[in-house]
């Protein structure tokens, strides 16, 4: 019988040939085996969550089920930070009127707002902030929102970053929507929602590798 391994994107049937064991055999040579085989196939879903990843901007008319989202906010929350500072907090934004409004205070390269089943403000948590170095808050918000992105690919779930820090203005805007207390700062959000019928998520874009950006040992 074929052993079954389930992953996000497809299902992977594993043929493993069985014989028997001599007697000197060890006990789990047949279960070392599985291991290998499934940490390189983990490995090998990284990757092709990574490289499938895409900014999208066309959604369905279709929701996110809350227990995808706590998923998604989860990954945000496992990602590095600054002494383990945990300086971020989110807001999880469904209602169609506080999604125009931010929406119209981002401006025009935010109007996929309009049509996100959901949206992620992430925001930096100063009262949290490391004191020898206060703004790392605003490099933990990053790989918070990066996670983000990489689960929600994961979970057939389309994504892009719209940027609000440093504009003082989007900052400004986004704070008054929610009636933020000065010590939370807006960094960025998450427009969130199904694709449209007419984006791949499974399509592999063209390596990104350039050579001559990497240096070794010395510029």
């Amino acid at each position: 019988m074929l052993p079954l391994l389930t992953f996000s994107h497809g299902t992977l049937l594993v043929a493993v040939e069985s014989r028997p064991q001599r007697r000197n055999s060890p006990r789990n040579a047949k279960s070392t085996l599985y291991i290998i085989i499934e940490r390189s196939l983990i490995s090998m879903e990284t990757m092709q969550n990574i490289l499938t990843r895409r900014s999208v901007r066309k959604f369905a008319d279709k929701p996110i089920e809350p227990d995808k989202l706590h998923t998604i906010l989860e990954a945000a929350m496992s990602g590095p930070c600054a002494v383990n500072a945990r300086e971020w907090a989110f807001i999880v934004v469904t209602d169609r009127e506080k999604l125009a409004q931010m929406a119209e205070a981002n401006g025009r390269v935010a109007r996929m707002l309009n049509q996100a089943a959901a949206a992620i403000l992430v925001c930096g948590d100063l009262d949290r902030a490391f004191p020898p170095a206060p703004d790392f808050w605003v490099i933990d918000a990053a790989i918070a929102a990066q996670n983000m992105t990489l689960a929600a690919n994961d979970l057939g779930i389309g994504s892009v970053w719209l940027g609000t820090w440093p504009d003082e203005k989007r900052v400004k805007r986004q704070a008054a929507i929610f009636q933020l207390p000065e010590t939370i700062v807006p960094h960025s959000i998450l427009a969130l929602g199904y694709p449209a019928e007419d984006i791949d998520m499974c399509a592999v874009r063209p390596s990104r590798y350039e050579e001559n950006r990497v240096h070794v040992n010395q510029w």
